[in-house]
């Protein structure tokens, strides 16, 4: 097993070979520093990675004539035992032989070869796959993903894709299948949901046709028969192998399009990258990938944190409803396709985008370009699907509001009480837009590839010469305003210079003078009209502007003030959590203490207990020696009785586990009460029994003298005295 890696296992190092490892190792070093995991961790993380390692080179001897087995006292097993921190016996004896319960008992049973060997690899895979899941954990608690998370996210999922290699077995088969089951949710989203938004607005005549996998999906999911469910009850059945379930599959499913029955062990699957063959060999022993008992037991007495640590994950998961996707019950392909189906749940969820990466060859070099791998990757991706789809379909969507809100200004002739769809139709006729370029539907406009850009450049060169115009009648009323003006200062100067001979002026000249300077002064009047119209426009704009700006000093603020408050919300949040994880803790102590406060108490009422049976058993054989002859006798009986039944009750109560923190406290009064009738009781006690024994002692007295009434004569007649 350790063989197949690049890193060999010596003591509890990672020997490296070559410097491409060499850089990758250091650059996790560095990531598992970046994500705060101490030193510790990362020691025991590698040191459960050396005893993956060294328990692939555990080997096993047979010991009787039977093929059973015991694992052998080399450097492998002597290393992995130490570096899960536990003895080497132990290690041994639990790759060597299990227990199996039955009605007359615990009966050991000693493995075979191979029951040996996988159990060997169940323990690496299971220390590996903990390891795995730990570190994912921490790096997940350390990002403070999950409850905490209130805003938007993006996710990146990367996957492989499709494989198909020289033999292709069960790793292949659910790599397959997750990437089958993606391949419909990119199916899904840009053909299937495409071709359902054209059928919903209205538009007609766009279809693509596509490979549709979903019968692909049918072999590998349909119940009862598909690949999946028969893979499970072959597990079920004592008598099942690799053998008998490729016979199986295809007894049952040769008549599926996406089935293809082979020879021997061998089946195929018609997958949307193509066919693959794949080789039933070891699909049962690793669709099943048990643990045994014996193994969980040990990891869970090792001195290592971590393997103790994923025994009771284990064990906790064992206790879990049969429905969990962890639950140790459940096959392999079961857990895999549980949690395949919750992350196709999280996907659908989200809005997608797909990146496709194209490997340019099989040497790994640059610059080379194999054109039958590239032309392989885009037929298996969908990608040239997608491509006829946007060629022969409406790539660029608006609405009717947004696109009469961009490109109506285009129009020569206006009208405000158009609505967006008349505006809309109107922009592509005037631009003369030829009809299967676009689509009208009823929300929004469909258009082809480089429509819109043809659009775009037309509003860029209309906006620059309204910009250009603006700017010439600006400076052309400046001009005429200056020109004005000069004119206006010209002719107050003529008339100041000829003032003193105006009376010398012919009337006729006077009448042309009068007309000159009545059209002098039209020319201010007009000039005055236009810079009045400009200031106007200038003063609109300036309080378009200002108002624009002070909407936009309100939305800021708004913004602000909405951030804060949101910054409030998760502070809040933040503080009842950990108030909720305080009391949390609190409840635990206050549990434990309660634990150990009624360990004690019941320990302190042990002897009030056997005292009160002590007093019971003495007063009841006095009892029976008295008989029912003194009143006062069962009155004490009678009280004992009451008495033991009243603390009986109070202990009982008090010690109940949802009792109140005063239990402690309470138990000390029961015990106190408890002393004092006690010794009442004995003092009475004892003086019954002085009075059972006084008249017990009368009528043994009397019994003598009435069965020996001539006691004294008799002796004297024997010759001896009658004391």
């Amino acid at each position: 097993m350790a063989n197949e890696y690049n890193y060999l296992a010596q003591s509890d190092c990672l020997v490296i070979n070559g410097v491409d490892d060499a850089q990758r190792f250091l650059k996790f070093m560095e990531t598992l520093d970046i994500f705060q995991i101490s030193k510790g961790e990362q020691d025991q993380a590698f040191a459960m990675l050396a005893a993956v390692l060294w328990l692939g080179n555990i080997s096993f001897h047979a010991i009787d004539y039977e093929n059973h087995v015991e694992a052998s006292n080399d450097e492998a097993l002597i290393n992995a035992a130490r570096l899960i921190g536990c003895e080497p016996h132990e290690l041994k004896e639990a790759l060597s032989a299990c227990r199996i319960q039955t009605e007359e008992g615990n009966i050991v049973e000693k493995f075979t070869m191979q029951q040996a060997i996988d159990a060997r690899d169940a323990l690496a895979k299971f220390i590996y796959a903990s390891l795995f899941d730990w570190l994912v954990e921490q790096i997940n608690n350390l990002l403070e993903v999950g409850k905490q998370h209130t805003g938007w996210s993006i996710s990146i999922l990367d996957i492989y894709g499709f494989e198909s290699i020289k033999k292709n077995s069960f790793e292949q088969f659910c790599i397959n299948y997750a990437n089958e089951r993606l391949q419909q949710h990119f199916n899904r989203h840009i053909f299937k949901l495409e071709q359902e938004e054209y059928e919903l607005d209205g538009i007609d005549g766009v279809k693509v046709d596509f490979a549709d996998n979903q019968e692909c999906l049918d072999l590998f999911e349909k119940k009862p028969i598909g690949l999946l469910s028969l893979l499970d009850e072959d597990l079920h059945s004592p008598d099942a192998n690799d053998a008998t379930l490729a016979n199986k599959l295809k007894q049952n499913l040769n008549g599926m399009a996406c089935f293809k029955g082979d020879k021997g062990r061998v089946f195929g699957v018609r997958h949307f990258a193509g066919e693959v063959l794949y080789d039933t060999n070891d699909f049962l022993k690793k669709n099943q990938d048990s643990l045994n008992p014996e193994l969980i037991e040990l990891l869970s007495s090792c001195n290592g944190q971590l393997p103790q640590l994923f025994a009771i994950k284990m064990l906790n998961q064992t206790l879990e409803p049969a429905t969990s996707l962890d639950s140790p019950n459940q096959s392999v392909s079961a857990k895999f396709k549980g949690k395949l189906f919750k992350l196709m749940q999280r996907l659908e969820k989200t809005k997608p985008h797909f990146i496709c990466c194209i490997k340019p060859n099989r040497k790994q070099l640059p610059g080379m370009y194999e054109e039958d791998l590239v032309s392989q990757q885009l037929r298996c991706s969908g990608v040239l699907e997608a491509v006829r789809m946007s060629r022969s379909g409406y790539p660029t969507r608006m609405t009717h509001q947004e696109f009469a809100d961009r490109y109506g200004f285009l129009l020569l002739e206006t009208n405000e009480s158009q609505d967006p769809l008349s505006i809309s139709v109107a922009v592509l006729k005037q631009f003369n837009m030829l009809p299967g370029m676009y689509q009208i539907g009823y929300t929004k406009l469909y258009l082809r590839i480089g429509l819109i850009g043809v659009l775009e450049d037309r509003r860029k060169q209309v906006l620059q010469t309204g910009k250009y115009t603006d700017e010439a009648n600006k400076g052309s009323t400046l001009l005429t305003a200056i020109i004005g003006l000069q004119s206006v200062i010209r002719g107050c100067l003529v008339r100041k210079h000829f003032s003193n001979s105006h009376k010398l002026i012919p009337l006729r000249s006077k009448q042309k003078l009068v007309r000159e300077n009545s059209e002098a002064n039209d020319i201010p009047n007009e000039q005055s009209s236009a810079m009045a119209e400009l200031q106007r426009r200038v003063v609109d704009a300036e309080a378009s502007l200002g108002q624009k700006q002070q909407e936009n000093a309100t939305l800021q603020e708004q913004l602000q003030q909405y951030e804060a408050k949101m910054k409030k919300m998760d502070e809040q949040l933040q503080q009842s959590e950990a108030k909720m994880k305080k009391t949390e803790e609190q409840l635990q102590q206050s549990e434990a203490k309660m634990k150990k406060t009624e360990e004690m108490l019941r320990k302190q009422t042990a002897p009030l207990q056997a005292s009160l049976a002590a007093a019971k058993k003495s007063e009841g054989s006095a009892m029976a020696e008295v008989g029912g002859r003194e009143n006062g006798v069962s009155s004490l009986v009678k009280e004992f009785e009451q008495q033991k039944q009243s603390f009986e009750d109070d202990i009982n109560k008090t010690t109940q586990p949802a009792s109140n923190m005063n239990s402690y406290e309470e138990l000390r009064k029961l015990k106190r009460r408890f002393r004092a009738w006690k010794k009442d009781y004995k003092v009475r006690l004892k003086e019954t029994k002085a009075i059972v024994r006084k008249h017990r002692h009368q009528d043994s007295d009397k019994t003598r003298k009435k069965w020996w009434p001539n006691r004294g004569k008799v002796l004297q007649n024997c010759g001896k005295s009658p004391s």
